[in-house]
């Protein structure tokens, strides 16, 4: 009889595979992921865990396998719909692959050394980093301890660290071109150089495609790449004379939408083509239908992943960088 106290006993392993009629080592065998099982036997443990109500302890598993499945993705900006997307993406491919994603949202004033070092507690088979890249010494520290790290659209040079980056230098080569060819004359880029490796390579690269055809462009520099800073710097661009804008991300295109459609029907309101970049769900909505510049979430999950499970099978490999293909989405703006 169970103890009051403590409540009904949790069903283990062993009474799985008593109630099964198979061996403890075939129940452990059964729930894991490319293990040898016969069909017969897996199925008769699921069907015996089923009516016992027995869970797998995967924490339990990884203290015994120094190892556990899970995978942390440290991710700042939340508010950002193209971060939310990412996450998405990158939960469902890890899923898929038998991994269990644990996220830990951090910030740009955050220490991002001291998530991962939380997340290495926990014995996890990998961290995917999406915020500011990891100091060195955290990734050094992992890659000494048999834990890869994916970086998604960072800059540092890192050991023994694989990145993932989206084509940022083609991005602003097809917003300037597009813009031009539509017959800006004062095109700008708005951006946060200092705090984002993709904004600055972004700004960059449209900057000198502009000078390549001729056309001098101005450099917006905001403090964050979001939609308050949109928003707000919208208001500088009528006497900027600018009539043609690349924003750094989707999120901050759709403040710059919103300021510039309040002050319609004013007559120093002058026309302005505006693009922005990585495609969020709000670009495509009615209010805003914003031309912008696509990058593929489901691509990049599904890169960064494969970079994950080679490295955990071959930890010495040579840093690694892929690059993930952007493409131009035209709609009403531009």
């Amino acid at each position: 009889m169970a103890d009051k106290d403590k409540g009904p006993r949790k069903a283990t392993s062993f009474d799985v595979a008593r109630v099964a009629g198979v061996s403890r080592a075939a129940v452990s065998r059964a729930f894991t992921p490319d293990a040898s099982v016969s069909p017969k036997t897996r199925e008769k443990v699921y069907q015996a865990a089923k009516e016992l109500g027995y869970r797998v302890n995967y924490l339990a598993r990884s203290l015994t396998n120094k190892r556990s499945d899970l995978v942390g993705l440290v991710a700042a900006g939340l508010d950002n719909p193209f971060r939310t997307l990412q996450i998405e993406n990158l939960a469902r491919v890890l899923l898929a692959r038998n991994f269990r994603p644990i996220l830990l949202p951090t910030s740009p004033e955050a220490d991002t050394s001291t998530v991962i070092g939380q997340l290495l507690h926990y014995a996890v088979s990998g961290v995917i980093v999406t915020s500011d890249a990891p100091p060195t010494e955290i990734c050094e520290q992992c890659a000494a301890e048999g834990v890869p790290i994916v970086l998604i659209n960072k800059g540092n040079d890192i050991p023994f660290v694989d990145r993932i980056i989206s084509d940022d230098r083609m991005a602003g080569h097809l917003a300037a071109t597009h813009l031009i060819d539509s017959g800006v004359q004062k095109p700008a880029v708005m951006a946060a150089p200092a705090i984002s490796y993709t904004a600055r390579r972004r700004g960059e690269a449209f900057l000198a495609r502009c000078k390549q055809l001729g056309v001098e462009a101005q450099f917006l520099q905001v403090r964050i790449n979001d939609y308050r800073s949109g928003y707000d710097a919208a208001a500088e661009l009528a006497a900027a004379g600018i009539d043609g804008l690349f924003c750094a991300n989707d999120y901050m295109a759709c403040g710059v939408v919103d300021r510039i459609m309040q002050g319609r029907g004013r007559a120093d309101a002058p026309p302005l083509s505006i693009i922005g970049h990585d495609d969020i769900p709000q670009a495509s909505w009615t209010a805003y239908d914003l031309t912008t510049i696509r990058q593929p979430c489901d691509v990049q999950a599904e890169k960064t992943v494969d970079l994950l499970m080679s490295r955990i099978v071959e930890p010495d490999l040579t840093a690694r960088v892929e690059f993930t293909p952007v493409a131009l989405i035209k709609r009403r703006t531009a």
